[in-house]
């Protein structure tokens, strides 16, 4: 009786832990089978559909193989000890556009969509059920674990914005960062093109935009007042751009991946570029220069700022219009999807406000105030993108125009904007910075690159982009954005980007109903162990407590915490380590006056987790004063 009960207990305990997966995102449907997939070197692909992209998905997912030191062949026949791949003749409805069916048996792996997008995101979850592994070279016995998946996509837009005008990236470098997002079931990538500090793309009506706009002198170190601005005969060295043939490339390599690229050509504001390229379409007659991130700003909280450096195109002159209009007639014919994002956002209106012709125009068109003209040019601007046969998209400050209804809007400054875009029954993407901001700060300043604000792993995944209110059918999906002033180089942007765009993967692509922290941190581990095995940058701060400190009168209070399931926080205020001989956080406590240091860490089962902290008094004293 005993030994059966043992028996009973063994294959719960086995079925248990064989139906655990670590698939990011989470898909719909996950049924374990007690099965294996054995590969034994070499795996056979049966592809039964003659389509060609549905050929060029499968050569990917060989590719893949290849890199795993893994053999493979593609053939037409179905038989046994093969992956088959094949495309529904009757559409799933379950499945949709992007859905997909796997099923993983002793003797075949089965893989189904009714369109190439599905097969696409169906192989990404197939190499999830390949180990982690650093291998390289000829490679044996791969278990792949018995299962049935059913998956497909709550949102329609699923996006990640990579800001190449603040720091370039090479073609080579936005195919990785590409390939890195496709993995994760992403399907937008919105490229941020245009800035003040460097245009990016090359439009032949205007050469000058990227002869003199895609150019700026030589600065280092932090974005602001340390950056001097540049000299009117500095040589200006940093920089680059993209032909349009390498932007055909890109965008030849993205729609093999699933992935429609939208374009930004940021309006009227954030033109300091273009304006050192094509002066005429300002308002002054001031030195004109690309910005090397030199402080040309003051913010004073709020939303209000004031520039010291004219970024804003003049909306009296006609001629800025044929200008737009010949830019984006290039966009258009270049860019196949359905939108073109034309920015303007953070549009300052004093140069305006000081314009004579400007203020002459205003009145002639019975424009009542600079922020009428900003909906005058806004609309311009759609009506023109329009043109294009494209849909236009902007930051949410277009909502203060009379947007046509055919107008969508990405609501970056929380969600408020996106849900006033949805109630006047507008697409919506929403990308606030409260939850998809990914240049602030993953854990604590001492160790991470203070930028603006703080942004964890863990309230990144509390992000849903559907309101409560809101009628769902107007929200596109959201995205998540890397804003580049402190992200010089593509290891960099990975360290940014993941694992925080795992969440925003999850949020947008699996039911609301299945997100769970405990088992969205457990699967972040297992691709945490993935990306070591490539040797590609994550970050790693969700494993580190978080500071919080208050003014309790005189007094100088601390608590800690952390996101880690199963784990405890220790911590010393005497000077004295290791943080394990410390005390073990248990409520608030109060840091004496005096010349120490807070030490605090994370520990899991009696070993440290994370990177150990460590704030001396005065620096948490001006945390609590601000």
């Amino acid at each position: 009786m005993k030994l059966a009960s043992l028996l009973i207990y063994f294959l719960c305990i086995c079925h248990t832990l064989h139906a655990q997966h670590h698939i990011i995102p989470e898909p719909v449907l996950f049924d374990s089978k007690n099965e294996v997939f054995t590969i034994d070197a070499q795996l056979d692909i049966a592809l039964l559909s003659t389509d060609e992209k549905a050929k060029i998905t499968t050569n990917l997912f060989q590719a893949h193989l290849k890199k795993l030191g893994l053999v493979s062949t593609i053939s037409s026949k179905k038989e046994k000890n093969r992956l088959v791949v094949s495309l529904n003749n009757k559409p799933n409805k379950t499945l949709g556009d992007e859905g997909y069916f796997l099923e993983v048996q002793s003797k075949q792996i089965t893989l189904k969509a009714n369109t190439n997008a599905g097969l696409f995101n169906g192989f990404q979850t197939l190499k999830q059920l390949f180990p982690a592994s650093k291998a390289t070279g000829e490679v044996h016995n791969i278990n792949i674990p018995g299962c049935i998946i059913t998956d497909y996509p709550r949102f329609k837009w699923r996006g990640l914005m990579l800001d190449v005008s603040r720091h370039f990236y090479t073609v080579n470098e936005v195919k990785a960062y590409i390939d890195q997002m496709a993995a994760y079931k992403f399907n937008v990538f919105h490229w941020h093109l245009t800035d003040d500090n460097g245009w990016r793309i090359e439009i032949k009506a205007f050469p000058k935009l990227t002869e003199v706009g895609a150019w700026r002198v030589e600065r280092t170190g932090r974005f602001g007042d340390q950056r001097p601005a540049p000299h009117p005969n500095e040589p200006k060295t940093y920089g680059g751009f993209y032909t349009q043939e390498d932007i055909k490339d890109v965008l030849e390599y993205a729609a093999d991946r699933n992935i429609t690229v939208v374009p930004e050509i940021d309006v009227p504001g954030h033109s300091m570029a273009l304006l050192a390229a094509y002066p005429e379409y300002g308002t002054t007659s001031d030195f004109r220069y690309v910005s090397p991130g030199n402080k040309f700003a003051e913010w004073y909280g709020n939303g209000e700022f004031e520039m010291f450096v004219e970024n804003m195109l003049n909306p009296a002159n006609e001629k800025v219009y044929n200008f737009l209009d010949q830019i984006f007639t290039e966009v258009a014919a270049l860019f196949p999807g359905e939108y073109i994002h034309m920015g303007g956002d953070e549009c300052y209106q004093g140069f305006w406000e000081k314009n004579q012709e400007i203020q002459e125009f205003m009145k002639s068109n019975n424009l009542k105030d600079t922020h009428a003209l900003q909906n005058y040019f806004v609309n311009r601007v759609d009506q023109i993108i329009s043109s294009k046969g494209k849909t236009m998209i902007g930051w949410d400050e277009i909502l203060d125009s009379d947007l046509s209804k055919n107008a969508a809007v990405m609501s970056w400054r929380g969600m408020e904007g996106g849900i006033k875009a949805a109630k006047a029954k507008h697409q919506v993407v929403m990308s606030p910075t409260t939850y998809c901001y990914l240049d602030y700060a993953q854990g604590d300043h001492s160790v991470e690159n203070w930028i603006y604000a703080s942004l964890n792993l863990k309230k990144t995944y509390e992000f849903d982009p559907t309101p409560e209110g809101v009628d769902p059918k107007y929200i596109l999906g959201g995205q998540g954005n890397l804003w580049t002033e402190a992200v010089p180089k593509l290891s960099f942007a990975y360290y940014m980007t993941y694992p925080r765009a795992f969440s925003i993967a999850e949020t947008l692509w699996s039911p609301k109903e299945s997100k769970n922290w405990s088992s969205f941190f457990n699967k972040t581990e297992k691709h945490f162990e993935r990306f070591d095995s490539t040797n590609t940058n994550i970050c790693k701060a969700v494993y580190e407590p978080i500071v919080k400190v208050s003014l309790d009168g005189e007094k100088l209070m601390c608590e800690l915490s952390n996101n880690v399931p199963g784990s405890e926080v220790y911590y010393t205020i005497n000077n004295t380590y290791p943080v394990k001989f410390g005390k073990k956080y248990q409520k608030a406590f109060e840091i004496p006056e005096g010349d120490i240091n807070l030490r605090t860490q994370c520990f899991r089962n009696g070993k440290p987790v994370g990177r150990i902290l460590v704030l001396h008094r005065t620096k948490l004293l001006e945390r609590a004063k601000k």
